[in-house]
Order: C-alpha cells, then sequence, then structure tokens
C-alpha cells in the first residue's frame, strides 16, 4: 500500500476534520509529521536562541491555529532533544485552546547541567497533538462515592 492510500485510510478512519492555520513566518515550514499516521506534527522555532543550564525561553513558531471547539491542541516535548540534550517544556504538555488564535509559543527549558543549548530558527522544537475533549459541567456535592482506591494519591501503591 502506498503511503498516500495509507494516509488516506487513516483520516478517513478517524474522521479529522481540517485544521485552519495561519502561517505567521513564510519561511518556516509548516507543521507536518515526521511519518504517516505519527500523532504529531512537528513545530518550528521563529528565532535563533541560546538557553543556558537551567534557562527558559517562550519561543514563537511562526503560526496560528483556529481549532474547533471540542477539540485541544497539546504541544510536548520532542524525545531526542530530551534525550541528547536535555531539552524540554516548562509545561508540558502546553495547552492550546480551541478559542485561542495567536501565534503557537513553547517555553522550552534546557534542563542540562553544564551545557547551553542553542536552538536555531527552522529548528524542530516541539510536537503539536490534536485531540478531542469532553466540554463537561461541573457540580459541587457534600460527599463523593466511595472507591477501592479512595483518597490514596501520590506514591501511594508504593513502588514493588
Amino acid at each position: 500500500m502506498s503511503e498516500n492510500n495509507e494516509y488516506t485510510q487513516l483520516v478517513g478512519a478517524v474522521q479529522l476534520p481540517p485544521i485552519p492555520l495561519k502561517r505567521l513566518d513564510k519561511e518556516l515550514p509548516l507543521p507536518k509529521r515526521a511519518h504517516t499516521g505519527d500523532a504529531g506534527a512537528d513545530l518550528y522555532s521563529a528565532e535563533t536562541i541560546t538557553l543556558e543550564p537551567g534557562q527558559r525561553a517562550l519561543v514563537g513558531t511562526g503560526v496560528a491555529l483556529a481549532l474547533p471547539l471540542g477539540t485541544v491542541g497539546l504541544i510536548h516535548p520532542r524525545s531526542g532533544l530530551g534525550a541528547k540534550h536535555g531539552l524540554s517544556i516548562v509545561n508540558t504538555p502546553g495547552t492550546v485552546d480551541a478559542q485561542y488564535r495567536g501565534e503557537l509559543k513553547v517555553c522550552l527549558v534546557n534542563t542540562d547541567r553544564s551545557e547551553p543549548f542553542t536552538v536555531e530558527r527552522g529548528m524542530r522544537i516541539a510536537q503539536l497533538v490534536v485531540q478531542r475533549v469532553e466540554l463537561v459541567d461541573f457540580v459541587e456535592v457534600d460527599a463523593l462515592d466511595e472507591t477501592v482506591r479512595g483518597e490514596g494519591g501520590y506514591g501511594s501503591t508504593g513502588t514493588k
């Protein structure tokens, strides 16, 4: 099966709506997936910036989106940048709400303790995953129903 046919079948199977995208920087590539069927589309840095160890910076991507109501954009780190260079995202995943129309920005952080890292303009710095979300209302109650887990939270199940 050709890659194009495979992609067409995937899109038909999940019925993804096309997302309106405004290119704010015509010299940067549009977000794109590295492989057919990948969840995340790569986002590119609109600037060159050097992050010293422990430093963070808000970096533009040169694109804005019009996500439909009932969806959310989640900005995730790229695994290779994290594993090889310690580059991550402070608020991972970053949340892009459906009503937001500004430039997508990524709050990068250099977690390496000794080496600065230079983000070059046009470098792939993050991945955007678009998902459907359940829009729920909340109702205040006096008590919650009992469960086996109860209030067991952080570390309550141990490590073994």
